[in-house]
């Protein structure tokens, strides 16, 4: 399980409520609505990025309209900006609703408090937005779907992993050309990133495996054998939580894991991978 998470899944649990339902469709209709204005009156979209001397002057609204600032200005922006929706509604579905606002929150927040040190100690005003915090929502989304293919181009089929190296080799790029302090951006948005998935990354660190083939049948007779005192057939390997306990919940078992293990849907995609 991801250890930096504990308090956010439990805050989660105990406030189901909280998170604003399809976060990314409004961040979307944002972007358009500013790319809109933007086409009519350039002047006005200086006036939604983030710059800490104006908003300590009282334009407080810079704070919310920077982290909807569109991606481009020309009309390929309209297909970055629906790749976002995709990318941030499924998020959504896979972590629920609190989880996914905390996540864009709090890659907005990591940037508006960087904005505000660089500000205060080096007295630098400088203007950004928060393109680098979508650019992380996907390495979230190549973590939890690595073999995912897209057509690059609407053409040539390739997988979500090989993507998201791209876009770390753009991270990278924007680290060394761009001039400090917007240089040190993907950094906050990098750290955003491995608060909420570090512990997911261990999965693909390379792992010493038994040369034993795991029997599914064999384990499953074994499982059976186990539970034939206990009132329940399944029962989460992380939180314990059973399908007698919790019946509103859904069980599955990891193919990853050795051995035959079972997790509730909160912990599914949510574990580190038994190397018994």
């Amino acid at each position: 399980m991801r250890k930096p998470l504990n308090f956010i899944d439990s805050f989660c649990r105990k406030h189901p409520r909280f998170g604003i339902p399809d976060l990314m469709k409004y961040v979307c209709i944002g972007n358009v609505a500013f790319w809109l204005i933007g086409a009519i009156n350039p002047v006005l979209m200086s006036y939604l990025t983030f710059s800490p001397a104006a908003i300590l002057r009282g334009q407080v609204w810079r704070l919310v309209t920077f982290a909807m600032y569109p991606p481009g200005n020309g009309l390929l922006t309209f297909l970055v900006i629906y790749f976002y929706y995709l990318i941030g509604s499924t998020l959504e579905r896979q972590w629920g609703t609190a989880q996914f606002t905390f996540y864009f929150l709090s890659g907005v927040v990591l940037t508006v408090l960087y904005g505000f040190i660089v500000y205060f100690i080096f007295g630098a005003n400088f203007i950004l937005n928060a393109q680098y915090v979508y650019l992380s929502m996907f390495f979230s989304f190549a973590v939890l779907f690595p073999d995912m293919q897209v057509l690059l181009f609407f053409i040539i089929p390739i997988k979500i992993k090989y993507l998201a190296w791209l876009d770390a080799l753009l991270f990278v790029a924007g680290i060394f050309t761009t001039p400090f302090p917007a240089n040190l951006l993907p950094v906050v948005a990098v750290l955003n990133f491995l608060i909420f998935c570090g512990g997911d990354l261990l999965s693909f660190l390379p792992q010493r495996k038994s040369a034993q083939t795991i029997n599914f049948r064999k384990q499953a007779a074994k499982i059976r054998k186990e539970q034939q005192g206990n009132l329940y057939t399944h029962k989460c390997s992380v939180c314990g939580r059973t399908d007698k306990d919790h019946p509103e919940l859904e069980f599955r078992y990891c193919s990853q894991c050795q051995g035959y293990h079972c997790f509730c849907e909160e912990h599914i995609y949510n574990h580190i991978h038994f190397t018994e």
